[in-house]
């Protein structure tokens, strides 16, 4: 762990003001949904009070922060999920006793090609789809034709998130294609008018695709208490983290940095 060097010019009213530092580097890993847009967009408000300040983000996956906490390579990890306790007590077993902080809140939104006439669909369809027990969209109302399913790899939180909260616990089909990113979920379901795929939020309006209402209710903020796939998504640091980590994440979970996440397309945890 690097050790900062800064000075805290004060508090005014409750807001951060610019604090000077060395150069220093935080690196965040983990999960795509927030490293992907949300993460970035937020260290890049943070440097701007912090002139010196650089950051590391690799978002390959929410399973891919805890291993890096533990071996020291990551200061900070983003997931789309709880840690496992498994993943708690790898940590725990090299000296290093993790802390959670909930960011803030995602919807898991089910997307279809932009041409499909699919606009709504139920959780027992949408299971049944995921699952391969249908296999073809006449059978849910669509336009005949095989169903194509792109997923997230077996590395993102989203990935089990989805089993979790759509399917029951069971597996994916041996056709579905699993993809590195959301956003590629998202391009992939474009090129193919027999696609469905699930993106974040904050990636469901991307260009080709559309969103699929689940038992009537619309994938927006606003029913992120009612809509179907509904999740937490967390940061993860040392409790013995550095000043300046802790900074970023009381700037990441405050006022400013929840703005910033409903800006993106997140739901802000206040």
């Amino acid at each position: 762990m690097r050790t900062s060097i800064c000075t805290t010019i004060g508090l005014l009213a409750g807001a951060v003001l610019t604090t000077t530092v060395g150069a220093q580097s935080i690196s965040i890993k983990g999960s795509d949904t927030l490293g992907a847009k949300l993460v970035p967009q937020l260290a890049e408000s943070f440097k701007a009070k912090h002139p010196g300040v650089k950051f590391e983000i690799a978002a390959e996956g929410s399973a891919t922060a805890f291993p890096a906490l533990a071996n020291g390579t990551a200061q900070i990890g983003m997931s789309s999920r709880k840690a496992k306790p498994e993943e708690i007590t790898a940590a725990s077993s090299k000296g290093i006793q993790l802390k959670e902080v909930e960011l803030c809140h995602d919807m898991i939104v089910v997307v279809v090609n932009k041409a499909s006439p699919i606009k709504a669909l139920t959780k027992d369809q949408v299971a049944k789809i995921f699952t391969g027990q249908v296999k073809d969209w006449s059978e849910v109302g669509g336009t005949p034709g095989p169903i194509s399913i792109y997923t997230r790899n077996t590395s993102s939180g989203t990935y089990k998130d989805w089993q979790t909260l759509a399917m029951g616990g069971r597996d994916y089909p041996s056709s579905s294609q699993k993809m590195a990113g959301t956003e590629q979920i998202a391009q992939e379901v474009a090129k193919n008018k027999n696609g469905i795929g699930y993106v974040g939020l904050a990636f469901a309006k991307a260009t080709g695709i559309t969103d699929v209402k689940i038992d009537g209710i619309e994938p927006v903020a606003a029913n992120a208490g009612t809509y179907a796939y509904s999740r937490a998504c967390y940061l993860y640091l040392p409790e013995n983290a550095d000043a300046l980590v802790k900074e970023f994440i009381a700037f990441a979970s405050g006022s400013e940095g929840q703005e910033i996440a409903k800006k993106i397309g997140f739901v802000p945890n206040h």
